[in-house]
Formats: structure tokens, C-alpha cells, sequence
């Protein structure tokens, strides 16, 4: 069973599924209380039960799986994730992890990640070979595009001159409202 499952759920359906399971203590609880209440009685059954989330990494060094159904806030059905992991396997905030979660033992309050399955989509040892986003090589635009085509356009023509832009490039107009942007657009499309 997959927690997304229970959180894709509204809470009558949960409160159903409850009482479906046998439990009956679910009255008055919140969503994310009432899917932590299905969960422990699935793991008590001995059930496997699987999450996907994002990572946030605390400045302790251990994190959580947060959840986009809760907007990534802190909830009472996140899933820890212990320092060794985020270590061994050079995980980062805003990695989408998933794995089997185990209950929490005696003083623990969440259920934790047992092993982690894929992150961001891939095997963990394949991504442990992955490049820190900070240290890619950037490729400069190599190519110029000639945007003065006819030599009446003077606008395309003063671009090519202060601004000149290369293939893979981005650019920003800014200007006031009705002073042409659209019309500038116009004719650097027709370049």
C-alpha cells in the first residue's frame, strides 16, 4: 500500500475505510490524523506500506518527506528520514524520494523510512553518481541571430547593434504599456 493512496482520499472516504479496517477511535480527527491512524493499524497487520515525497532537510542533518498534498507543510503523517541515509546516499532537499516506511518504535512520533526505493525517479545508486546541479558546466550561446532582415526595420537593426542575441539565449522587454513591445516581438519573430 502506498500513503499517496490514503492522502488521495477525502476524509468521509478515510472515515470509511476505518471503519471498514475495524477502527473505531477516528472521530474528530483531522485528515493527516485519521491517515497515520490507517497506517498503524496497516503496519500492525504486518502490511508493507510505501511513500513518495520531497525531501526538506533540517539544519540537524536528519529530514522529512513532506507532501504536496499539504503543500510541503509539516504534518503528523511525515515521514522521517535518518541523517545516516541523507549521508550515505547524498540526498538533498527537494528530492523526491521513495521507499518502504517503517512504524515508529517506542519514543518516536513518525513513521521513518526504511529504504529508500528511487530517488527522483531513478535507482539510488545510479543517482548517487549524479553532478551537483552547482557544479554543471554552462554552455554560452556560440551562434548569433541576425535579426536585421530588411533595411527599413531600424528597431531590429538597433538590437543587433546594443543587445545582440545568440541561439539558447533569453531575453526581457520592458517598456511602458502601448510603446510597441508586441510589434518589436513581431519582427524578431520574422528575423
Amino acid at each position: 500500500m502506498n500513503i499517496k493512496e490514503l492522502q488521495n482520499l477525502t476524509v468521509k472516504q478515510l472515515q470509511e475505510k476505518a471503519t471498514e479496517l475495524g477502527i473505531s477511535e477516528y472521530i474528530g480527527l483531522k485528515k493527516q490524523e485519521l491517515i497515520k491512524l490507517i497506517l498503524d493499524f496497516k503496519v500492525e497487520k504486518e502490511e508493507t506500506v510505501y511513500a513518495t515525497g520531497v525531501l526538506e532537510v533540517l539544519p540537524d542533518g536528519y529530514g522529512f518527506l513532506r507532501f504536496s498534498n499539504y503543500s510541503y507543510l509539516p504534518g503528523p503523517d511525515d515521514i522521517y528520514v535518518s541523517h545516516s541515509q541523507i549521508k550515505r546516499f547524498r540526498l538533498k532537499t527537494g528530492h523526491e524520494i521513495s521507499g518502504q516506511i517503517r512504524p515508529p518504535k517506542d519514543k518516536e512520533k513518525f513513521f521513518a523510512l526504511l529504504r529508500v526505493e528511487s530517488i527522483n525517479g531513478i535507482q539510488p545508486d545510479d543517482a548517487r553518481g549524479l553532478v551537483v546541479f552547482d557544479n554543471l558546466t554552462p554552455l554560452y550561446p556560440e551562434e548569433l541571430i541576425k535579426l536585421e532582415t530588411d533595411v527599413k526595420s531600424n528597431s531590429t537593426r538597433i538590437i543587433d547593434m546594443l543587445s545582440p542575441i545568440g541561439k539558447g539565449q533569453r531575453g526581457l522587454i520592458v517598456a511602458q504599456p502601448k510603446t510597441g513591445k508586441t510589434i518589436l516581438l513581431q519582427k524578431i519573430a520574422n528575423a
